[in-house]
């Protein structure tokens, strides 16, 4: 896929796994594009999020979404979850239409704090990762009981598994969240910024589990998120979606101060510091975007808020 830069305008109207009793009962064909988006588009009304967006993920492929607050980015993995309808274009999620509760895609939200007492524990959560895609009873199987405690093991959660979610700190709970998305043995790993209000070691304790997911699955990911340095080392290309277009390509293609000058339509400077990059005078409407952001002298080095 080479990277190009789209202008935005009002559009017109792995290798085959034979599956546990836990996972989805049909398979996608590996072969196929994890996604593949076709001239897309997405409007709010006379609002245009994205346009002419040419796309595939490719199985085991790491795509970073990134780009200012109100650009699109949850909205693109709402239409690849079956939740929204494009405006214009065609979507194919695994070789199939978009549909929701496709026991083939896992699903890790933004963090939120539970603010209120809930007696779920965090295996309830990950348990309810094997039985979201179908309906009725959850299977009390001896392999499901199995499944969840080697989900658990997995991401280190053994010692708290028992604890009630509202209890968990903000990176043990996305380690829970993880698991429950890995739950059905996902083809497509759908990320909606993990990261957020996480500290750097909780940063990193995620993302490295998202990538040992993609590495030795062949899973795809698709990872929005607000910052590039946290996920930099693992992203094989990133989507950057902004008010004047988007781009695709490798990082060190996308990442550029004459590319965002031109997504934005004002200058912007990226450099690089140490093994960080620091994005200045980009426009936004949030507290996050930063990559980092700061001026010049005294770079913003913490996580984001």
């Amino acid at each position: 896929m080479t990277g190009h830069i789209r202008s935005h305008a009002v559009p017109a109207a792995a290798p085959e796994r034979t599956a546990p009793e836990w996972a989805a009962p049909e398979q996608a064909d590996p072969a196929l594009p994890a996604v593949s988006l076709r001239g897309a588009a997405l409007a709010y009304g006379d609002r245009v999020l994205w346009r002419d967006l040419d796309l595939d993920v490719r199985p085991g492929e790491f795509l970073a979404v990134l780009g200012p607050n109100g650009s699109g980015k949850t909205s693109l993995l709402r239409v690849l979850l079956g939740r929204r309808q494009l405006t214009a274009g065609r979507v194919a999620v695994l070789g199939m239409p978009p549909r929701s509760g496709s026991g083939h895609i896992g699903y890790v939200p933004q963090h939120k704090a539970l603010t209120a007492p809930t007696p779920l524990r965090a295996r309830d959560l990950v348990r309810l990762g094997l039985d979201g895609h179908r309906w009725g009873l959850p299977r009390r199987t001896a392999a499901a009981r199995q499944r969840v405690e080697e989900l658990l093991a997995m991401v280190g959660a053994g010692p708290y598994a028992d604890v009630p979610l509202g209890l968990l700190s903000g990176g043990e709970l996305q380690s829970i969240r993880i698991a429950q998305a890995l739950a059905p043995d996902p083809q497509l790993l759908l990320c909606d910024e993990p990261l957020l209000s996480l500290d750097p070691h909780h940063q990193r304790t995620v993302t490295a589990l998202v990538d040992a997911r993609r590495r030795s699955a062949g899973t795809a990911v698709v990872f929005v998120t607000h910052e590039i340095n946290p996920v930099l080392g693992l992203a094989d290309r990133v989507l950057y979606l902004a008010p004047g277009g988007h781009r695709v390509g490798a990082t060190e293609e996308v990442m550029t101060s004459a590319t965002l000058s031109r997504l934005y339509g004002t200058r912007v400077d990226v450099v690089r510091v140490r093994d960080r990059i620091v994005v200045v005078g980009a426009p936004d409407d949030g507290p996050g975007h930063s990559h980092e952001r700061g001026d010049m002298t005294a770079p913003n080095g913490g996580p984001p808020p």
